[in-house]
């Protein structure tokens, strides 16, 4: 039916499986090749090191690398490269996201559950983190933003950046300067899942990181699902891949709006997928053609476009059913443009990041409202949350007894590692008890 989504279905009329079918992703499609294509790039770069990515950067990217790691003077040069505006709207998306970032600083937690016992709850930077940065068709000096930015306030020891070259083999101005402004201590010429991999178990020139994060690609995605499963390799903060937005709209949606935000994601890749939700057939006809005026005037119109095939309409008999059809997908990005479109908040269950009314386009997020852009997709935001200041943090519990409040909980910790048949446990309580009455319990 529809001439520039991949389809436009009434989901009423589709059985189960139908409905299911609609809201499949497109990079998951052919999951096996990728695992075995991305475990090869993974294990050639533990076992040959820094050649591994020159060769796959001539490859892959068609440069020839001299150096892996960027140049402090070029860094510095960023500045002399980029437009004042450019300048100036990186500072204002640093000063966003670092005044929303610092806020969520977290405090520590001291609690007596009972009288002689102390438990607390406190976080500790994680040491040394890595970055990820896509480039390729479109260089992301916001996702520096969104990364860097959490890392140094949360206090990490080391923060490593990974980017893809340019066609010129060289990191763009913007990209060098936003990781200036945000203070990565190391940035390298790298992409794809051999970038991942060397942030993993490191390579000859580079040391290898204890957590990962940034979006990427399918290649990016599967690596960093692979070392997050293998005690050597690194932690991630989430499956972030090809970028994906739904949007909700009733009959009273500005169609201008609704395809505008929808196209925001298209242009991201040819893997992006958008799908609009509505209860008005009329408010569907009127973004497809809204959607297709845009579109011709793009200048990422054929990867737009190529992301549209895969992309959907879904016609709902109610909001009701397009919040539940919405909760299904676990979308990445969600905007809400229907009336008393707050009023709905409550009711969605698994979405990344929410834009709420007609004035709050995805790209506020993207780049400078204060929220971060580093997203779960795939519908991982069933179980993952979006990036922010606890991911660059873990927390870790310390408890204190005093011989009364040993006494106190003794018998019963006893009693359950009886129960457990754990004798060791059980007698590291019975030998202290049984001191403490010897010489008579506390003076």
């Amino acid at each position: 039916m529809s001439n520039v989504f991949g389809q436009t279905q009434n989901w009423a009329n589709l059985s189960e499986a139908e409905q299911t079918a609609l809201l499949a992703r497109p990079a998951l499609a052919d999951s096996s090749s990728l695992a075995t294509i991305v475990r090869d790039i993974i294990a050639r770069v533990r076992a040959e090191g820094d050649s591994v990515l020159i060769e796959l950067a001539e490859k892959f990217d068609g440069v020839k690398l001299d150096n892996l790691r960027v140049s402090q003077h070029d860094i510095d040069n960023a500045i002399n490269e980029i437009s004042t505006e450019v300048k100036d709207a990186i500072e204002l998306a640093h000063r966003q996201v670092h005044a929303f970032h610092a806020a969520q600083i977290p405090q520590p937690i001291k609690v007596e559950t009972i009288p002689g016992v102390v438990c607390e709850l406190r976080s500790q930077a994680i040491n040394e983190v890595g970055l990820y940065v896509p480039g390729g068709t479109a260089p992301l000096p916001s996702t520096v933003i969104m990364t860097a930015t959490p890392a140094k306030i949360a206090g990490c020891k080391r923060v490593a950046m990974f980017t893809p070259p340019n066609a010129e083999g060289k990191v763009t101005p913007e990209i060098r300067y936003a990781a200036k402004v945000c203070g990565v201590d190391e940035l390298y010429i790298s992409g794809g899942a051999q970038a991942i991999a060397a942030l993993a178990y490191g390579t000859n020139s580079i040391k290898k990181v204890d957590k990962i994060y940034g979006p990427g690609n399918s290649f990016v995605t599967e690596a960093k699902q692979q070392v997050s499963q293998d005690a050597l390799g690194a932690a991630i903060d989430m499956p972030a891949g090809p970028s994906e937005v739904l949007v909700l709209a009733d009959a009273l949606a500005d169609a201008d709006y609704v395809a505008a935000d929808l196209l925001s994601q298209a242009e991201h890749g040819a893997d992006s997928q958008v799908i609009l939700i509505t209860n008005s057939a009329q408010q569907a006809t009127a973004v497809e053609l809204a959607t297709q005026q845009q579109l011709n005037l793009l200048p990422r119109k054929a990867i737009a476009t190529e992301a549209l095939k895969h992309s959907r309409i879904i016609i709902v008999e109610s909001i009701e059913q397009g919040i539940s059809v919405s909760n299904q997908y676990a979308p990445e990005h969600l905007i809400v443009q229907t009336e008393n479109a707050r009023d709905l908040l409550p009711q969605f269950e698994n979405a990344g990041s929410i834009f709420i009314g007609a004035f709050t386009p995805e790209s506020a997020g993207d780049y400078a409202s204060g929220t971060n852009h580093v997203l779960p997709t795939y519908g991982y935001t069933r179980a993952y949350s979006s990036l922010n200041l606890s991911s660059y943090m873990k927390q870790f519990t310390v408890q204190e007894l005093t011989e009364s409040g040993l006494n106190a909980i003794g018998p019963a910790i006893m009693a359950l590692a009886n129960a457990e048949g754990l004798d060791a446990h059980k007698n590291a309580v019975k030998i202290r008890l049984d001191k403490q009455a010897v010489l008579g319990g506390e003076k």
